[in-house]
């Protein structure tokens, strides 16, 4: 099974979107499998957005996702990368198709809710940036039969 990173952003924790967020995911059919509510520290927040580093818009990331609580998780399932993605929806809420969480609640690109990571490589690397193996359950929902194949 893969598995995922999706980071509930500080709006989207300030304005009570956790459990439709996670409702979502649920309904979908995919694995909770790691849950944390907790401030992020600069240095993990540098790490994790590491990638953008020397663009101009770096030092705004770092001040954003260390404002407030933010909701870290691990989702598995078969394709939860790119389905999460599709949940997800475009980085612009403006342009992010109605149903989607971004679509749905997000008003700028600055405050779009949610992260969620992009491929396999990223996801395995956020994971471990974000967790450790202990904090992660290994469990197998008694619907999984019902979802897959």
């Amino acid at each position: 099974m893969e598995r995922t990173f999706l980071a509930i952003k500080p709006d989207g924790v300030q304005r009570g979107l956790i459990g439709e967020i996670i409702r979502r995911y649920e309904a979908k059919g995919f694995t909770l499998v790691g849950l944390k509510l907790m401030n992020v520290s600069r240095e993990l927040a540098e790490k994790h957005y590491g990638v953008h580093k020397e663009k101009p818009f770096f030092p705004g990331l770092v001040e954003f996702i260390t404002s407030g609580p933010v909701v870290a998780m691990v989702w598995e399932g078969e394709g939860v990368i790119a389905s999460a993605r599709k949940i997800i929806g475009a980085t612009n809420p403006l342009t992010a198709e109605p149903g989607t969480i971004r679509g749905d609640y997000g008003v700028s690109i600055g405050r779009n809710i949610i992260h969620g990571s992009d491929a396999p490589e990223t996801a395995q690397s956020e994971i471990a940036l974000w967790f450790t193996s202990e904090e992660l359950a290994s469990w197998q929902p008694t619907i999984n039969p019902w979802v897959y194949e």
